[in-house]
């Protein structure tokens, strides 16, 4: 019994690694971004496809992911998709102009959309339903606040010290040795069952275009213009796609997503709660790089340092009270709670920004947008697997991160567009100060927003007893 807890460690430990190598990657971009502008040559609306990119692969690609993990097997994905992480992340530290690093960002996308779901699929076909999937849940969103804090460090030390490429160069090792010790602590995946139907080939490839062409247009919009082909031709051209695929899966004995899941109250609630999540999250990092560095002239170290805050009181949340919370509230109520007070959170930061600022001005906002943050990033991907069977893990998780992904793409689009609105190409710090200040309001109102539709999810029914073995695992693990 002891060697099966402890093997059990082992692998909540790898799978809560993984999270932590996908959120370094996320935040120590954003740090390098100015250097990254400046090395390469892309213009100050062109940069956000440093991101964007990313989006795209992962967005496009997140709904033939979760099938893939629950067809193929979640063991197969998830080698494969780090594998695929590490290589374009040594291609992109590799890249000598931004077509290179555009494309490499975007193949780190496929990995990400093959890696998402199959973690996500493990935890949730590993632990129970309950208070022992909660304790699960909140190892992988501390580690995934860790790689938030990690990032925003060492991206600014590794920018400062041996340049933007190392922001990619450090993904390397971490992923290719996650992939090696996946091989060997994951269980095999289960064999294909004989006489099954044929993978569901249109619905993937609507999916896959639907989906990136929506991301597409979104990430479009500010630098070649709403009304542009980029712009409104890909938004078009993805609502369409997407539109298809609905028909084709209706239609389709074994569908790449069952639309019954769409049915689903609760996930199709939590969609909608995570993407608006998202979106106010990567506005918000966003507005508080774009103040830190242009406005204040803080070096990529000193506002990788300012980050810091927000992300260890996530990091704690995350793994101590978003685990209580859901115990004691439930999903519902948790989700609701950690939405509305990351909204203050983001709103009281808002209010430290001024011309002649400092860092001690940003810390209550910072504090109070990371509790309720970390709270939230676990309780919303608890809700989604919540009432899900095991063999249809993959594609929900799929799904929420797919919302997760688009509603990023779109926060980025609307508070980079309501952040810039009216400025010419290199503005003042007080003029830029100005839209800051209009985008993060509006990111804190869309948040609220976010917290009062988690209260259309249903009350959870009382969890099922629990088991001591389980959970005595990751309480050595919380600790």
């Amino acid at each position: 019994m002891e060697t099966s807890r402890h093997r059990a460690g082992l692998r909540l430990a790898l799978l809560a690694f993984t999270q932590l190598i996908v959120a370094l990657d996320y935040n120590i971009v954003y740090v390098a971004l100015p250097d990254v502008g400046r090395a390469l040559g892309f213009t100050a609306q062109s940069v956000q496809w440093v991101v964007s990119a990313y989006a795209v692969g992962l967005g496009g690609l997140l709904l033939f992911g979760g099938r893939a993990v629950d067809r193929l097997g979640a063991r197969r994905m998830f080698t494969l998709g780090l594998a695929l992480y590490g290589l374009a992340s040594l291609a992109g530290g590799l890249a000598a102009d931004p077509g290179v690093l555009i494309g490499a960002r975007a193949v780190q996308g496929v990995g990400g959309a093959l890696l998402t779901p199959a973690t996500l699929a493990l935890i949730f076909t590993g632990f129970p339903e309950g208070p022992e999937r909660n304790r699960a849940m909140g190892a992988w969103g501390m580690a995934g606040s860790a790689g938030l804090a990690a990032g925003s460090l060492l991206g600014g030390v590794l920018t400062n010290y041996l340049g933007w490429e190392w922001v990619f160069f450090v993904n390397v090792p971490l992923a290719l040795g996650a992939a090696l010790a996946g091989r060997r602590l994951l269980s095999a995946d289960p064999p294909r069952r004989a006489g099954r139907s044929p993978f569901d080939v249109p619905g993937a490839l609507l999916a896959t275009a639907g989906s990136a062409f929506l991301v597409l247009g979104l990430a479009s919009g500010p630098e070649a213009g709403w009304a542009s082909l980029r712009g409104a031709g890909a938004l078009v051209a993805g609502a369409a796609l997407l539109a298809l695929l609905l028909v084709v899966e209706w239609r389709t004995p074994d569908p790449l997503v069952p639309l019954r899941l769409l049915r689903n109250r609760g996930l199709a609630t939590t969609m909608v709660v995570i993407a608006v999540f998202q979106a106010t999250l990567g506005g918000g990092y966003y507005v508080l790089t774009t103040y830190l560095q242009p406005v204040l002239g803080y070096s990529a170290l000193q506002a990788g340092l300012a980050f810091l805050p927000l992300t260890l009181v996530c990091m704690g949340a995350a793994l101590k009270a978003a685990p209580m919370m859901l115990g004691r509230w439930g999903f519902r109520t948790t989700l609701c709670v950690g939405m509305l007070g990351a909204g203050v959170g983001i709103g009281a930061l808002v209010a430290g920004f001024s011309a002649h600022g400092t860092f001690w001005a940003l810390l209550p906002g910072s504090v109070i947008w990371g509790f309720f943050g970390g709270v939230a990033f676990v309780a919303v991907f608890v809700a989604a697997g919540s009432g899900v069977a095991p063999a249809e893990q993959g594609v929900a998780s799929g799904l929420a991160t797919t919302a997760k992904e688009i509603g990023g793409a779109m926060g980025l689009a609307a508070f980079v567009a309501v952040a810039n609105a009216g400025l010419p190409a290199n503005p003042a710090p007080a003029r830029l100060l100005d839209g800051l200040h209009a985008a993060g309001w509006a990111a804190a109102a869309v948040t609220v927003a976010g917290g009062l539709v988690a209260l259309i999810l249903k009350r959870p029914s009382a969890p099922a007893p629990q088991d001591t073995t389980t959970v005595e695992t990751l309480e050595g693990i919380g600790s």
